[in-house]
């Protein structure tokens, strides 16, 4: 299955695949940002992948581009996994939106946003999710003050 999955996604993908690798039967690609939404729409319709488990991100501070998407998609029908990597960094780190092809990734993708300032392009709702609207930054972040003071709010309707 090893050869299978990555094979396909590089021949596909020439340009896009940055590295893969299988280890104990995880299989992992790594792809340019710009391929992100191409190379996981392929997945889901070529590949059989039906199924977004989760999205997340790491801060890999000092290193550049600084973040990592992490991407754990499932087929239900062959019963294998995939893990997408995407490295994104800059200024303002960003990536395309992989709600349009999984609906589910809204909440996921709000959450990155929310702990670690990742705009995802195309998003129907780009809010914070988990800590309240005036948050100042993003605390997953490595260079996020330890110590910052942010005042406790509570929601009165």
């Amino acid at each position: 299955m090893t050869s299978y999955l990555i094979e396909n996604v590089r021949s596909k993908f020439p340009d896009a695949v940055l590295e893969a690798h299988s280890f104990r039967g995880d299989e992992t690609v790594v792809v340019k940002k710009e391929a992100l939404a191409d190379v996981a729409a392929f997945l889901r319709d070529s590949l059989g992948f039906d199924m977004l488990m989760d999205l997340t991100a790491a801060d890999y501070l000092p290193r550049e581009p600084r973040f990592e998407l992490v991407c754990h998609f499932y087929s239900t029908r062959h019963n294998y996994r995939l893990r997408l990597k995407c490295p994104v960094g800059g200024e303002q780190p960003s990536a395309a939106s992989l709600t349009p092809l999984w609906p589910g990734a809204n909440w996921f993708e709000r959450e990155v946003w929310d702990m670690y300032g990742i705009r995802f392009e195309g998003h129907p709702d780009l809010r914070r999710v988990l800590m309240y609207d005036g948050f100042e930054g993003h605390p997953l972040r490595k260079d996020y003050p330890l110590k910052k003071r942010q005042p406790r709010i509570a929601h009165r309707d």
